[in-house]
């Protein structure tokens, strides 16, 4: 059994809550963003807990590779591929993090600005 942490993000892993998922595998989890900032906002989520980046190690690398595969799946699936998009990754308080899962942002459907925050 995976541990999926006490997180809303644990929770949606273990199906406790509801969520949009749009693609899943056996490590990864794709769900649409309940407050988008964008017409297209997948959160991309590993199955295992991982408090935020900077707890990851060595041991992570297929892991942090994989969400990225994902990423890039989903954005073909949601037909961004081509336009462009963004990925967003928070780790800790300042960096903007609310959910202490490891997770990324999948933004896209139209034009980003820079910088971001």
């Amino acid at each position: 059994m995976i541990d999926s942490g006490d997180t809303i993000f644990g929770k949606i892993i273990r199906k406790e809550i509801p969520a949009t998922i749009v693609y899943e595998t056996e490590n990864v989890l794709a769900f649409r963003d309940i407050s988008p900032v964008a017409p297209t906002h997948i959160v991309i989520i590993p199955k295992r807990f991982i408090k935020d980046l900077a707890s990851v190690g060595p041991a992570d690398k297929e892991i942090l590779g994989e969400l990225m595969l994902v990423a890039t799946e989903v954005a073909k699936r949601e037909n961004i591929e081509d336009k462009g998009y963004r990925i967003v990754i928070n780790t800790g308080k300042q960096g903007g993090q609310t959910v202490f899962h490891l997770h990324l942002h999948l933004i896209g459907g139209r034009a980003m600005d820079w910088p971001p925050g």
